[in-house]
Parts: structure tokens; C-alpha cells; sequence
């Protein structure tokens, strides 16, 4: 699966003390970027909750590999690394869209809740988004 490029220029008010943006930021962009690539598949998350089907996280990673600061404007990178029908594991890299340097690099997990608030197969909860999923994953050996 080719990756999904998000761009975010870094706002004031998510840099700290240290004049760089801070490691809580990432994992916002991440979400960002996710929900854009849900969205360029065809199904968002407004969609999918619609149908009654939630997507919490289950686990955050994330390497911070060089620092952001204010003004800069970053590219993040967001694919689908795995998926079992039960749990989809999406990878993230940002980097510096002027320079190409990585900041850093991560993956969230997550698994599929029904409307009685039980996990579940997405085949069962979402034909339709199982589908695009399985679709975009096509002939990707990931």
C-alpha cells in the first residue's frame, strides 16, 4: 500500500518550553493523519460511526528521531501496516517537508467495536469498510 502524505505546519502553541514541538504533538499528527487516509480510502471515521462501529486505540508507538519547531511544515506519512479483520495497525513517519529529514516514526493499533461495545470481526460490523481495507492491502506484501 502506497502511504498517504498528510501536511501539517506546526502552530505556535504545540512547541514548549524548549522551542520545539512537543513529543505530544506526534501522536496528534498521527490521528491526522489517519483520519485523512480513512477519509482518501472512501471511509472516514463519521462514516463508520454512523454505521454504529468505533476504532479505539489499543497502542501507541513512537520514535523521536530530531526536533520540529514553530513554522516549519511537516509531511506525515500514514499507511496500513496490518490487518486481521479483528485489529489494523497503522505506521507513521514525519518528516521535515523542506529538508526530508525524518523527526519521527510510529504505529497505533486498534480493534473494532460493535454498537453493544464488544469487539469484533470489521467483516461482520462493516462489510463495506473491511472491503476498502482489504482492497488498499492488495498485492502489498505488508
Amino acid at each position: 500500500m502506497e502511504p498517504s502524505v498528510y501536511v501539517h505546519r506546526v502552530q505556535y502553541y504545540e512547541t514548549d518550553q524548549m522551542d520545539c514541538v512537543h513529543h505530544s504533538n506526534y501522536i496528534r499528527w498521527f490521528e491526522e493523519a489517519r483520519c485523512f487516509l480513512m477519509e482518501k480510502l472512501g471511509f472516514g471515521y463519521d462514516r463508520m460511526e454512523a454505521l454504529g462501529v468505533l476504532s479505539p486505540v489499543l497502542a501507541v508507538q513512537a520514535q523521536y528521531r530530531s526536533m520540529t519547531r514553530f513554522g516549519e511544515t511537516v509531511e506525515i506519512a500514514a499507511a496500513i501496516e496490518h490487518y486481521t479483520g479483528v485489529k489494523i495497525v497503522f505506521s507513521y513517519t514525519v518528516r521535515d517537508q523542506a529538508t526530508g529529514e525524518v523527526r519521527c516514526t510510529g504505529k497505533t493499533e486498534h480493534c473494532f467495536l460493535g454498537e453493544n461495545g464488544r469487539p469484533g470481526a470489521l467483516r461482520k460490523l462493516c462489510p463495506a469498510w473491511d472491503a476498502l481495507v482489504r482492497s488498499a492491502l492488495e498485492g502489498w506484501p505488508g
